[in-house]
């Protein structure tokens, strides 16, 4: 049938994936999926024991020790928020910007979310002081605020939480009875590993803290969805894992078998795996460190990206001369500078933003390369700015910038 009315463009379905490396799939990777393709047993609810056991591996391997039952496993990291989330009876607090799928699975499931300020230096935590004001101006409203939704290493911003401003906003939420999930998807994305120390909240507070890592983040492929989460080795968390599970139950967000199997091998990080998370580290590292001065060349302002594979600008400085160009708010300027750099360019108001602030996160992935030639090519060059392509693309960039002076 032929529409006669344009679709709506919903915030929802038309939001911005994750960031992509941009990369092609490991082949031991995808040699692992080939092998358990003829696989037809569906994994159980929560994935089964070689995933989480592997699971477990990796924590332990970062200081945070746990077994296979304090783990479940989904079909993507929106999948199991929405079950972590179901399986509390209350409202959810969380940075302003934020990942852009975090709220949707809130008003899903009918709970409120509630932005808290992020401090100066990062994002990706709430501001510890506003945080506990907003707690409780919430409660006061009539509220239930239960949840504090964190990242320690984030998007959009590309920022890492200093440990000691964590740590006051671990005190913060605990000091308020919050229970606190910690995304931990960019955690291995550091551009400066050996610089940036990176702890847990689980390491702070392992009694209060869920963990949650989607592993397209630096392990398997966007497009093999699959996410994991470690519970507290406690009765609460045995609790919160067993209502957790009953969601995933209830919606059959298990991951598939061959995923399962391919996501296992990729969590027991073997040498080709982390040679391949480190060198896509560094190449998007160069490649945030070039985008990060096109654009403080242009007179914006962006935090120095630590992390991940994307860079969160403020355009406001810019203001005049995008007001010049039609261009007025968070989403006329997605639609501006994405047709002008030929990649997307979501606004701010996709991460919980102001829609009046011209914010967007510019990703790296695109500056890449276009075919699997050149990415590789991008991946194991030492000089990975001086190529032809990247040098093109980054051009391309630099002068959608300059000419909204």
């Amino acid at each position: 049938m032929q529409r006669t009315v344009p679709e709506s463009r919903g915030p929802v379905r038309y939001g911005p994936p994750a960031p992509g490396p941009g990369l092609p799939v490991l082949p031991g990777l995808a040699a692992v999926l080939s092998g358990a393709a003829p696989h037809t047993a569906a994994e159980p609810p929560g994935g089964g024991p070689g995933l989480r056991t592997a699971a477990c591996g990796y924590w332990t391997r970062r200081g945070l020790g746990c077994e296979p039952g304090d783990t479940v496993a989904a079909d993507g990291p929106q999948s199991l928020l929405l079950a972590l989330l179901a399986a509390d009876g209350g409202d959810l607090m969380l940075p302003r910007p934020c990942p852009a799928w975090w709220i949707p699975q809130a008003r899903l499931i009918g709970r409120s979310a509630y932005p808290v300020p992020t401090p100066a230096e990062c994002g990706g935590v709430p501001d510890p002081y506003a945080l506990l004001e907003t707690v409780r101006r919430v409660r006061t409203e009539g509220g239930n605020p239960r949840l504090l939704l964190l990242s320690v290493a984030d998007d959009p911003t590309a920022t890492t939480a200093p440990p000691e401003l964590l740590h006051l906003a671990c005190e913060a939420a605990l000091s308020e009875g919050l229970h606190i999930i910690s995304d931990e998807t960019w955690r291995d994305t550091r551009h400066r590993p050996d610089e940036t120390v990176l702890l847990s909240p689980a390491e702070m507070c392992p009694d209060e803290v869920t963990v949650l890592s989607d592993l397209a983040g630096s392990l398997t492929p966007t497009a093999w969805p699959v996410a994991v989460a470690r519970f507290p080795g406690t009765a609460d968390g045995a609790a919160r894992r067993a209502r957790t599970l009953d969601v995933l139950t209830a919606t059959g967000a298990a991951p598939s078998a061959p995923v399962a199997a391919a996501a296992a091998w990729a969590l027991r990080e073997p040498a080709a795996v982390r040679e391949r998370a480190a060198q896509a580290a560094r190449l998007h590292a160069r490649l945030a460190a070039a985008a990060h001065e096109a654009v403080l060349a242009a007179g914006a302002l962006a935090r120095p990206p630590q992390a991940g594979r994307h860079l969160y600008v403020d355009l406001g400085p810019l203001g005049a001369g995008l007001s010049d160009l039609g261009v007025t708010d968070a989403m006329e300027l997605e639609e501006y500078l994405g047709e002008r750099i030929g990649a997307p360019a979501p606004g701010g108001h996709r991460f919980g933003d102001d829609p009046d602030e011209l914010r967007v996160r510019l990703a790296t992935g695109p500056l890449v390369g276009s075919t699997p030639q050149e990415r590789l090519e991008s991946l194991n060059s030492t000089e990975p700015l001086e190529l032809p392509h990247v040098a093109r693309a980054l051009s391309i960039l630099t002068s959608a910038l300059e000419q909204l002076r």
